[in-house]
């Protein structure tokens, strides 16, 4: 997992010449909303685009996380299914629903049954490298959910440019970032982590929690402000010491949440001593997410590797798949 982690600027170079070099079969049309659907490390990347386009569509985009399609998916949507296996039984309930409803579908996977329906049904289907952990693969989804979007003229093509400097900048400070993830791992270390964002990266949030979840096999949660000051706040009243605060910050978040965080802080500092401020790094959208999702990724393996665990194993996981083919 770790070379895995280390390769992430890598695997951004590829997905952007995968995304290039693929031709489009769906015709252009105009579409009345967008629905990714996919779950789990397949899934993410569409939670973080959607923080992305939120002030750039004019047409809503819903991030579908389970069986079932939204009833308004007709004609006029965008359907982008994302399975890395291509064998996601959610996935494939929601495909084939999309199909009957005759949306416009497009494909991301590695191969599996996705593949398979979309080869059938002359689907568009970007295929990306497979044999790796979903989880390990954000890079390679959420890049080609981003070109499918700018095919169909729904965002502009600017995202590419800051991606490649996403990059430039994440390989510059990989030692940097490698020493920062290790501290912080080490604070967090026995203790439960509680993420905490503004709403627009609450994408980025939620994929920090998963990797705790996955890699460091800890139970995590976030909450994204300032959402959560209208309930979760009052919650923090008992001793937490055993909890340790982790904020994703941005020098620019807007200047009432940056407050409420502040604020946030001292409410928190009365029941636990660990809260940790992660700031992030560069111009745009894509190079501060960018670098908070591989600082981030970098404590989860970190976290591992103290509690002495394979970052790589999901066994549970496993074993509830082998169980639900049985019933």
């Amino acid at each position: 997992m770790k070379k895995l982690v280390l390769d992430f600027p890598i695997q951004l170079h590829e997905a952007l010449i995968i995304g290039k070099n693929h031709r489009f079969i769906a015709s252009v049309k105009e579409f009345n909303n967008v629905v990714v659907t996919g779950l789990g490390g397949s899934g993410i990347g569409g939670s973080i685009v959607q923080n992305y386009v939120f002030d750039k569509l004019k047409i809503p985009f819903i991030v579908n996380k389970g069986y079932d399609l939204p009833s308004f998916v007709n004609r006029k949507s965008l359907v982008i299914v994302c399975s890395y296996s291509g064998n996601t039984e959610e996935t494939l309930m929601a495909m084939k629903q999309a199909i009957k409803k005759r949306a416009t579908i497009i494909c991301i996977t590695s191969g599996g049954t996705v593949a398979e329906i979309a080869n059938q049904k002359r689907l568009d289907c970007i295929l990306v490298p497979a044999g790796m952990p979903p989880r390990a693969c954000l890079g390679y989804s959420l890049v080609q959910i981003l070109f499918t979007l700018a095919n169909f003229g729904l965002i502009g093509n600017h995202f590419e440019k800051e991606i490649k400097a996403a990059i430039k900048q994440m390989k510059a400070g990989e030692n940097d970032t490698q020493k920062k993830a290790l501290a912080i791992s080490k604070k967090i270390i026995g203790k439960l982590p509680i993420i905490y964002s503004s709403d627009h990266f609450e994408g980025v949030a939620i994929r920090f929690r998963q990797q705790l979840n996955e890699n460091s096999k800890l139970l995590a949660w976030h909450g994204a402000i300032p959402e959560m000051n209208h309930n979760e706040l009052v919650g923090w009243r008992d001793d937490a010491n055993d909890k340790a605060v982790i904020i994703l910050r941005n020098k620019d978040d807007f200047d009432r949440v940056q407050s409420r965080m502040e604020i946030n802080k001292k409410v928190f500092k009365k029941h636990t001593s660990t809260i940790i401020e992660i700031y992030s790094e560069g111009n745009s959208y894509w190079e501060k997410a960018f670098y908070l999702i591989h600082l981030t990724d970098w404590v989860s393996v970190m976290l591992a590797d103290l509690r002495e665990l394979d970052a790589t194993e999901v066994n549970v996981i496993d074993f509830l798949k082998k169980s639900l083919s049985k019933v």
